[in-house]
């Protein structure tokens, strides 16, 4: 624990202007990043005397060891370049929301020659319109089956697509309506997106256009008696209502805005969103987020904002914010927001009328939504603590073992070896520190040797990295290098309290003998079999043996299973990869395009294997110098050995072929 005297500025040092200030720890992580109109105002609060300062940033100034500040000229800049730095060092004393689960949205691939509606999950892509999000993908689907007897947009992907185009067919949607089949040359690429436009059109809130044109062209069918017109468009007039019905209309029509509500107590907040579009909720969302700084509402509102707006352009930001507290600098945060829609922004606290009733809507929700995760958790908390406990008490550890690190080797047959290692900061796994390893010092199945090599790696780097930082200064004191530590956080930084071994006896002594090496003395190893679940340490003849029952084996099971998966995946990875492998790879400077012109020319590798550097030249992008690579590589390269049928024995052909 740092004394926050020991790193307090100078009189005079902090200057009186707007800023963004961090805070590091001892192995120079960013641990905090606040901004301040004044920084010399603001960091003066943080050295007061402990016992006047807020638990958490007590906790939070004895954990820093230093402090440094950027000056800016703006409190904009200010508010953006906190939000950048918080996003780049992900400090544990910041609070961030995080999404409990990941929300679907509708999506139309407005980037694309012939534009796509989709349910979309995980980031948002550039050119590509986003709507929602949505509860469940279900209610997407429902919403898009409706719409489609309008707006008959394609919905198959690209794989569907290229099939339907290539055999001139149409799939059912096109057939039955529910799709203007631009693969088969139905309509024009240009007529096919202007009806995606409308259908997004339609999704942003403008529906009374389209409602009113396809009343006037049903009354007109009906009066020229082409009474089957009239009741087409009847029904599609009665599918988009009932689309609509599905978005309650809660403010007026041309109402565009997200409300924001909040429910917290002294250890968690909890926000939820509802984004409201012409008059109609289109979408919900919530997160929940421990109160790790001292922060009120205010606060809670304008860390919400920079998290849903912070990387938002143009109309995913609305015109109008309705928050329950307005933040600090608000003045500063309006300005941000207009400046990352391009227009005005309004940003206040709903007094009365319907927004008012809205808002306690919002509220409500947010309550609801702390309570249901407050009941989740109260037992999780315990039984993660509980579970570190009994690895402590189990190990003989001097304290819980807050970071845990697993190793898992993998292979098949000798072949593609690879290592993984995975994360687990308090009994949780920490997804973003997961790292992969290839075994390079030799080849074969030996996974005692591989353990002892990626372990030693793994460890190598954590010492470079203290020695490039200066942390190992002369008499144990640490030296700080200002100019060669941005404070990112580092592949291999931070040791972990517990190195947990997939395997027995012999990968604990591998992994054992690794540290030794290396001097580090302060990292405890132990190891669990899979056969009996048994836990073994370094330089015993026999195992710990937890409870079935046991929490603390539950979590180093859980940790070894994840470890174990991670491996695998890769290890399939680069073995899929390898087997995918062509001839064609050894050509220098002959990328994926030119690879797939000769495929597509020739049919096959093997047609291609028997043509003439003439022929090769027929080819069009292909000179008579990387026709002759092309043919020298191919000749350089052993046939694979045909693909065989399991089903009935025949040996498949190169072009897809068959022969007995």
């Amino acid at each position: 624990m740092a004394d926050p005297s020991s790193y307090r500025p100078k009189p005079g040092q902090i200057p009186d202007s707007p800023g963004v200030y961090k805070f590091r720890d001892e192995h120079r992580r960013v641990i905090y990043v606040g901004k301040a109109k004044s920084l010399k105002q603001r960091l003066a609060n943080y050295f007061q005397p402990l016992a006047s300062l807020h638990p958490r940033t007590a906790t939070m100034v004895t954990t820093a060891a230093s402090v440094e500040w950027t000056v800016v000229s703006t409190e904009v800049e200010a508010l953006q370049l906190e939000y950048s730095w918080i996003k780049e060092y992900d400090p544990r004393f910041n609070v961030k929301y995080r999404d409990d689960k990941s929300y679907p949205y509708l999506a139309v691939t407005m980037d694309e020659e012939h534009p796509r509606v989709q349910v979309m999950r995980g980031q948002k892509k550039k050119g590509v319109r986003y709507f929602g999000p949505y509860a469940h993908a279900w209610a997407i689907r429902e919403t898009v089956d409706l719409m489609l007897r309008v707006f008959p947009v394609r919905t198959c992907s690209a794989g569907v697509f290229r099939n339907a185009a290539s055999a001139g067919r149409p799939c059912l949607l096109g057939y039955i309506g529910k799709c203007s089949a631009p693969c088969v040359g139905r309509v024009t690429p240009e007529e096919h997106r202007e009806l995606a436009e409308d259908f997004c059109d339609f999704m942003t809130g403008r529906t009374g256009t389209y409602i009113r044109r396809l009343e006037k062209e049903m009354a007109a069918a009906a009066e020229e008696m082409e009474y089957e017109r009239a009741a087409r468009l009847r029904d599609d007039i009665e599918a988009l209502r009932r689309a609509m019905e599905k978005s309650a209309v809660v403010l007026a029509d041309a109402t565009d805005a997200d409300l924001i509500a909040l429910a917290e107590d002294e250890l968690e907040a909890a926000v939820q969103i509802f984004h409201v579009r012409g008059g109609r909720v289109r979408g919900q969302r919530g997160w929940v987020t421990d109160k790790v700084e001292a922060v009120d509402t205010a606060g809670l509102v304008e860390h919400a904002l920079q998290q849903l707006y912070g990387e938002e352009r143009g109309e995913a930001v609305p015109k109008e914010v309705l928050v329950p507290a307005l933040p600090e600098d608000a003045e500063a945060v309006t300005q941000w927001l207009s400046g990352r829609r391009g227009s005005q922004v309004s940003l206040r606290v709903p007094q009365r009328g319907d927004k008012k009733d809205l808002m306690t809507t919002v509220a409500r929700n947010a309550q609801q939504a702390l309570v249901l995760h407050k009941t989740k958790r109260a037992s999780d908390l315990t039984t993660r603590s509980r579970a570190l406990e009994e690895i402590a008490e189990a190990l003989d550890l001097e304290s819980a073992p807050l970071r845990i690190e697993c190793f898992d080797i993998s292979h098949l047959q000798g072949e593609d070896v690879v290592a993984s290692m995975v994360v687990f900061e308090d009994g949780l796994p920490r997804k973003s520190e997961y790292r992969r390893f290839q075994i390079k010092s030799f080849e074969g199945q030996d996974d005692v040797r591989s353990m002892h090599e990626v372990i030693g790696r793994r460890f190598r780097r954590y010492l470079a990295e203290k020695e490039r930082t200066g942390e190992w200064g002369e008499d144990g004191e640490v030296a700080v290098d200002e100019a060669g530590d941005d404070g990112r956080p580092k592949r291999f930084a931070y040791p972990p309290q517990l190195v947990v071994v997939d395997g027995g006896q012999p990968q604990v002594a591998a992994a054992r003998r690794a540290l030794d090496e290396l001097g580090i003395d302060d990292v405890a190893v132990c190891g669990l079999a899979k056969r009996l679940e048994e836990v073994w340490l370094p330089g015993e003849d026999d195992p710990v043996v937890l409870p079935r029952s046991s929490e603390g084996l539950y979590l180093l099971q859980r940790v070894r299973d994840t470890a174990h998966d991670f491996a695998i995946r890769y290890q399939r990875s680069k073995r899929t990869k390898r087997l995918r492998s062509s001839p064609l790879d050894a050509v220098p400077g002959l990328g994926d395009t030119r690879k797939q012109a000769l495929i597509k020319h020739f049919g096959s590798v093997k047609r291609l294997r028997q043509a003439t550097i003439e022929q090769i030249c027929e080819v069009p992008g292909f000179g008579r110098k990387t026709a002759e690579a092309v043919a020298v590589a191919l000749a350089r390269a052993t046939p694979a050995a045909p693909a065989v049928n399991t089903a009935t024995g025949e040996i498949m052909e190169d072009d897809g072929g068959t022969t007995a």
